[in-house]
């Protein structure tokens, strides 16, 4: 099938006891022993029908051999982070969300993992950052905020040479765009709770495994550590699934005339969106990507304007997060970053003037008009 057929029939499409159009949202924390051979079930942090139906649905939008839903984007990160050991190192990309430098930096340093932090658009930076001890490589592409494009393909090669882990965080392009393992990769992460629910009403993680070996391992944890995802969220994300592609066009032509757009302003410094020509990173990303996405990031010409603008907007939320179904703008400096110190911040480029817009399904001559209105510029 198509994509956008599987985005609908992937998975069990529907209840295999009634014919209903739906997996039902089994609300038990329990299963009768006795019943097992019907189902395989017995405790519900183990595996619960509806989880099952998801995690099935989401390995084979991924191309992967097993899926685990866990309970937040950074409970599936973290999760998989656990697949590592006292004394060994990962490299990872500079531009990675701002909880996963938290918990790389202040947590699993803590016990005993290395990170080291480098530009992983840059080949040979990421050659150099390998150590003996290197067991993993972790990437964000595009990257948050800033958009930088790292060569998947080639992240994936080096890893399988050096015979270590490669990781990719897949959330802001999804499958619908950019389909990772099918490059190589081992594993994909997602927040869910973003584009691939897309309504802001769901708190979800992904991990997907190209291996069942590896799989099997991140199960393993999964069920060890017990960060689930609960199962009304499990299907609730189902049924966003099911429109993300239509959801994903729509709000990707609307970035891209309004990336367009406000690189013509005066009051906005540059526009950082691999959909813009000249972006350093537009020919890779659209080597192994099939859409630039619906997110993206500027800077204007100062934080003062920048935090007026952030009042005068009218129809975007401004908050954390993205992928709804309404736009969404964010101050990375005090919301998605703000854990990172503010040397590190500056040293990625991460300003703070600079704003990243999530858009959403709103017509796009409306959100264009109100950025407008709120950066105080005539029509």
């Amino acid at each position: 099938m198509q994509f956008k057929s599987r985005l609908i029939h992937a998975g069990p499409d529907r209840d295999p006891y009634t014919g209903a159009s739906g997996v039902p949202v089994y609300l038990a924390s329990t299963f009768d022993q006795r019943a097992a051979a019907r189902g395989g079930f017995d405790y519900t942090r183990s595996g619960n029908p509806t989880r099952e139906a998801l995690e099935q649905t989401m390995a084979d939008l991924e191309s992967g051999a097993l899926a685990l839903a866990f309970a937040s984007g950074m409970a599936a990160e973290s999760s998989t982070f656990l697949l590592f050991s006292p004394g060994d190192h990962l490299v990872v990309s500079n531009g990675v969300y701002g909880g996963t430098y938290r918990v790389l930096t202040q947590l699993f340093s803590r016990l005993g993992l290395e990170s080291t932090f480098v530009d992983s658009t840059d080949r040979q930076a990421v050659r150099q950052a390998l150590r003996p001890e290197t067991r993993g490589i972790f990437v964000e592409s595009p990257s948050n905020p800033l958009l930088e494009i790292t060569d998947l393909p080639f992240i994936a090669e080096l890893a399988r040479e050096r015979g270590i882990l490669s990781i990719v965080d897949n959330t802001f392009c999804t499958p619908f765009l950019q389909r990772p393992l099918e490059l190589g990769f081992d594993i994909v992460v997602h927040s869910a709770t973003k584009f691939l629910n897309g309504h802001s009403d769901v708190l979800a993680g992904l991990a997907i495994a190209r291996e069942r070996k590896t799989g099997e391992r991140l199960r393993f944890i999964q069920n060890a550590f017990g960060a689930v995802l609960g199962v009304q969220d499990c299907w609730l994300l189902l049924r966003g699934l099911k429109t993300l592609a239509i959801r994903m066009e729509a709000a990707q032509a609307g970035a891209q005339q309004l990336a367009r757009r406000l690189a013509a302003l005066p009051e906005v410094r540059r526009v950082f969106y691999p959909g813009l020509e000249g972006h350093p990173g537009a020919d890779v990303h659209n080597s192994q990507a099939s859409g630039p996405g619906a997110v993206l990031s500027f800077e204007l010409e100062s934080s003062a304007l920048t935090k007026t603008f952030l009042q005068c907007v009218n129809l975007p939320l401004v908050s954390v997060s993205l992928g709804g179904v309404e736009s969404i703008l964010s101050h990375p400096a005090t919301m998605s970053h703000a854990s990172m110190p503010a040397e590190e911040r500056k040293k990625r480029g991460i300003s703070d003037a600079l704003v990243r817009l999530s858009v959403g399904l709103e017509d796009p001559e409306d959100l264009w008009r109100d950025l407008r209105q709120a950066l105080g510029t005539r029509f």
